[in-house]
């Protein structure tokens, strides 16, 4: 019972009062049609909404709909638009969800040959605790040509070396991305001169129609090369890999999305075209395993690499995967030593990657971030004296010019971009990537929406986009008086450890020295890195027992 102005109302009567009008003004219009013969309207949306009011009454499923009938229709709908109501109306432009509207709108600017320059000074809070920057030289360099920023993969285990931008789109698969998606995506590589991988659904036609160069991503379901076991079918990947097309192959061990956990493409999506794509059969569960079935050691993954290598022609071999256990990526690294199979490049993912839809809890608490991972891969190819001789890429959030050097301080040769490539196609970060409703075509197989995504007009966006953060990353360097990002290193950028102190990424970080993990100085066995170092062995991705 509640009390308003000295009456005791039953609080029943608060819950039902909707209900309860809706049945009254239903009762009044059927008086007026039946003295008037009109409002015919009124009387069916009021009768409708009483009798929606029973069946909430009656059902069972929704505990609020049975104490609140119609009204509590209300929260169900608020509920389903709360993330477009906090995107567009109540969200800060710095909110990063997981893009910020700044990041956005830099990409849309970018791709639409906008300008992006920004009046009244930064919106950054420059003193607040880990604001990074880069320094600026008294003697700034002349600004260098993008089209020069380019990093060649290939060692000399490789008969075809690839020139690579350093910046191009990230594994994205057609299935979880529409057929004008990837049309668009391709072409606009193709303009710009940069590669585009194809994320572990296969060589589409979609990706071969424009002609841009692909990354051929391999991972443990084997799509496009697999038996009817599911199991790697060399002839048919032999042949695939023959395109001039195909540039590099990358195995893919694991993704930031979801590392350590597969994947399953339900049957009812698996459409006749994808099922034709991914070699699988229409209708049923497409599975994507934990763990390759080709191999179950370090040494054995070294020589599957070898052996598409040697079907490839001699192509860029490389890995793709998001770090987790620190021994178990150093045993590949002594499987390299023990075996002399060298990959042309790794490619580092971090947690905070992922276009694909993924449990909550991978998404936001297994594996390590994209920077420490590199850094981690950095250091230790460089304390075994291997870093020379293999590439290393990052994906994992990458929008910026600024993103870019920050990576390429730390070690990273070249960088991926997934959902900023997603942006300069449309994509409004609606978040319904995972329910094939996305309302610009870019995540969707269904014809009708993806119709809206026109591939000319997106494939300019996308060589645009490119073209533009390239430009601006050359200024950057121009300032710090470089000419290459290549010439970056953790001595040019800054961190903010706290209100009153500011120290150099060199400072902040741990660097190893060339062959320091095969020679360590007496004062490192109980570092990090050493003692990772010594829970890993070649033969096997357990830790060494002691």
């Amino acid at each position: 019972m509640q009390r308003y102005h000295g009456f005791v109302v039953p609080s029943i009567l608060n819950r039902y009062i909707i209900f309860g009008l809706c049945w009254l003004l239903a009762v009044i219009a059927l008086i007026l049609v039946v003295d008037t013969g009109r409002y015919w309207v009124p009387l069916g949306i009021f009768l409708g909404l009483g009798l929606l009011g029973l069946y909430d009454i009656v059902q069972t499923r929704h505990a609020v709909l049975r104490n609140y009938p119609v009204i509590g229709h209300a929260r169900y709908l608020f509920e389903s638009v709360r993330p477009e109501l906090r995107q567009y109306l109540f969200e800060n432009d710095s909110d990063k969800v997981p893009f910020s509207r700044v990041q956005r709108s830099l990409v849309y600017q970018r791709a639409k040959n906008e300008p992006d320059q920004r009046p009244f000074g930064t919106l950054q809070d420059v003193y607040q605790r880990g604001y990074e920057f880069i320094g600026h030289s008294v003697r700034p360099a002349p600004v260098a040509d993008p089209k020069t920023f380019r990093v060649t993969i290939g060692n000399d285990q490789c008969s075809q070396p690839y020139s690579a931008s350093v910046l191009n789109v990230s594994a994205m698969s057609f299935g979880s991305l529409s057929a004008n998606a990837i049309r668009a995506l391709n072409r606009g590589a193709s303009l710009g001169g940069f590669c585009h991988d194809t994320g572990e659904g296969s060589v589409s036609p979609y990706h071969m129609e424009n002609g841009g160069d692909l990354v051929w991503q391999i991972a443990s379901g084997y799509f496009g090369c697999r038996t009817e076991a599911g199991l790697f079918d060399p002839e048919k990947f032999a042949a695939r890999a023959a395109s001039p097309q195909i540039r590099m192959i990358e195995l893919k061990l694991s993704q930031g999305a979801k590392p350590g956990h597969g994947g399953i493409l339900p049957g009812h999506k698996v459409s006749a075209e994808i099922a034709a794509v991914r070699g699988v059969p229409e209708g049923v569960d497409c599975i994507s395993p934990a763990s390759h079935p080709s191999f179950d050691t370090p040494i054995g993954m070294l020589h599957f690499l070898a052996e598409l290598r040697r079907l490839s022609g001699g192509k860029p071999v490389g890995f793709k995967l998001a770090i987790g256990h620190p021994w178990q990526f150093m045993s590949i690294v002594k499987a390299m030593l023990a075996t002399g199979i060298v990959p042309d490049f790794v490619v580092v993912d971090g947690s905070e990657g992922g276009t694909g839809a993924a449990p909550v809890e991978f998404t936001d608490h297994i594996g390590v971030p994209m920077r420490e991972g590199l850094l981690f891969v950095h250091n230790t190819l460089v304390g075994v004296g291997l870093r020379h001789r293999v590439r290393v890429g990052v994906s994992g959030k990458i929008i910026s010019a600024f993103d870019m050097a920050r990576v390429f301080a730390i070690g990273a040769d070249w960088a991926n971009s997934a959902r900023g490539f997603m942006f300069a196609i449309g994509c409004i970060q609606s978040l319904h990537c995972h329910t094939n409703k996305c309302p610009t075509g870019v995540a969707t197989q269904d014809k009708l929406r993806q119709r809206s995504l026109v591939v000319p007009d997106k494939a300019d966006r996308v060589a645009a986009f490119h073209r533009h953060t390239l430009g601006a990353l050359a200024e950057m360097l121009a300032a710090a008086g470089l000419s290459h990002p290549s010439e970056l290193g953790p001595q040019h950028l800054a961190q903010r450890v706290s209100s009153s102190e500011i120290q150099l990424l060199s400072q902040l970080h741990v660097f190893l020295k060339p062959g320091e993990l095969l020679d360590p100085p007496e004062s490192a066995s109980t570092s990090f890195y050493h003692r990772s170092w010594s829970l890993a062995q070649a033969e096997s991705f357990d830790v060494l027992p002691s």
